[in-house]
């Protein structure tokens, strides 16, 4: 593919080595919600490669650029400023990235940035996790969850996942305390109650993760399909008045360097291990978002690209 050798002042170019699907290519690539359009393109679409997610080596720097030189191993979420992780190679701000950890691959360090960052910012910012805290991870096997469940455990919760039979043991190898199978049993059901649930996917309704809720706990969406979604932004403040129970909705994840820093460093000391379901080649990008349109992957789909 044709690329900028020449980076701007502010840019570096990395040579892409690995990539990883996210639902936000999806959305993108299907214009669902037809509203994406009216940011990424009426007509057709302003970004012409999709991929938020990178990991490479720094081929070269921009004039201004201080923090990385070229051979540096970095990683990070280049969807607010054009995408292109799809590549082999992107110029991209240098602040956006970080570098990677030397205790994992690239392919373990392209599954992190969107869907870790997007967990952080639900459990710690809009969810206010505390020690302590029962915490129920609604969709602890897919992208989010997987790292929900592991970013919970580290701020010393008590964490409950909930996820399918053939999923469990490996929800429970990440370092979940209880784990339900939701084929088998329904959590708002069963009269226990939870300080903090994080909805990464799952079809309950607002009521049902309300009454699965401790009298000032919280619920808050940061995934599933658009109807869920928008039923939590659109009726949780509404649901959340004239009680303690708090029903949320994160909003769209805002990549940024320093929460990026947070999750280096989680990885470099083990307490955050990706869970990666399967590779692709990069010749092979439309099947894995196929099979991550099938809504069954284990932890993340990664795409490998060769040079």
């Amino acid at each position: 593919m044709f690329f900028n050798s020449k980076p701007k002042d502010n840019e570096v170019l990395v040579k892409v080595h690995a990539t990883a699907a996210n639902a936000a290519d999806l959305h993108l690539l299907r214009a669902d919600p037809f509203l994406v359009r009216l940011d990424s393109g009426l007509l057709k679409p302003k970004n012409q490669i999709l991929g938020a997610d990178i990991a490479g080596r720094v081929e070269t720097v921009g004039r201004n650029v201080k923090q990385f030189k070229p051979g540096d191993e970095v990683f990070g979420d280049i969807s607010a400023c054009g995408w292109g992780g799809f590549g082999k190679y992107v110029s991209v701000p240098e602040n956006i990235l970080v570098l990677k950890p030397a205790n994992i691959s690239f392919e373990e360090a392209a599954a992190v940035p969107m869907a870790a960052v997007t967990a952080l910012q639900g459990i710690r910012n809009t969810g206010q996790i505390k020690p302590g805290q029962k915490v129920l991870i609604n969709g602890a096997s897919g992208g989010v969850g997987t790292f929900a469940v592991q970013i919970a455990k580290s701020f010393e919760t008590e964490v409950t996942a909930v996820c399918s039979t053939s999923k469990m043991d490996m929800v429970r190898a990440i370092g979940a305390d209880h784990i339900i199978d939701y084929s088998k049993e329904d959590f708002t059901q069963n009269g226990k109650r939870y300080d903090l649930i994080i909805g990464a996917n799952g079809h309950q309704s607002l009521s049902d993760y309300k009454r699965a809720l401790s009298p000032e706990g919280m619920y808050v969406c940061t995934g599933g399909t658009m109807a869920q979604i928008f039923e939590s932004m659109l009726l949780g403040p509404l649901m959340s008045m004239g009680g303690n129970k708090k029903i949320r909705n994160m909003g769209s994840a805002q990549p940024n360097q320093k929460d990026l820093v947070v999750m280096k460093e989680l990885l470099e000391i083990g307490k955050i291990v990706p869970v990666i379901d399967r590779t692709y080649p990069l010749s092979e990008t439309a099947e894995a978002i196929r099979y991550l349109e099938e809504g069954h992957a284990r932890g993340k789909v990664v795409i490998t690209v060769a040079h």
